[in-house]
């Protein structure tokens, strides 16, 4: 065996990319963007892919060991894939890590603002997907309490997942939004 073999970080194991791409596929959904308003740009593209590891971190976390590893190198892969997407759209490589950090710190904020909104109601759930899913439009009444509804009904059904099928890539979210 090569040296260089012994110090190689591994990657996200295929079940973390399962995860993921479980993520990137509901977060793509046209209702989404067609019925809730959320926009249909870069921003809004990441507030949805944002609250729906937002989901899934939430149900990993803190359960086990091998869950709240599973929960970090989730987010580790969300963030790997960020820089590169960052890249792919032709991003400077001297500014690409300020701006996965401020995507970081995007993303602590909404976990905060996620689970203040989901342990304060309805209300303060829609003023925190105000403030940071439509952020840069004036939405609809309706589709933020929809989404607002939408998020709620996951974050039970989430609940309701065996841990094992989460972990293990096995799950889908409930339904089309």
């Amino acid at each position: 065996m090569p040296l260089s073999t012994l110090f190689r970080k591994s990657g996200p194991s295929q079940k973390i990319h399962d995860i993921y791409q479980i993520i990137v596929n509901q977060a793509r959904q046209p209702q989404l963007y067609t019925d809730f308003g959320v926009p249909d740009t870069v921003d809004g593209r990441f507030e949805m892919v944002t609250l729906h590891a937002f989901l899934v971190i939430r149900r990993l976390k803190g359960v086990s060991e091998s869950s709240s590893d599973a929960a970090q190198a989730l987010f580790d892969l969300m963030f790997e894939d960020m820089d590169v997407s960052l890249r792919e759209m032709g991003a400077g490589d001297m500014g690409i890590g300020k701006r996965v950090k401020a995507m970081v710190q995007a993303f602590y904020g909404r976990i905060a603002s996620y689970e203040e909104g989901l342990a304060g109601g309805a209300k303060t759930l829609e003023e925190s997907l105000i403030r940071n899913v439509y952020g840069t439009v004036e939405p609809a009444e309706d589709a933020v309490a929809m989404l607002a509804e939408y998020l709620s009904a996951q974050a039970a059904y989430m609940t309701t997942l065996d841990l094992d099928d989460v972990e293990g890539g096995k799950f889908l979210f409930e339904g089309r939004p």
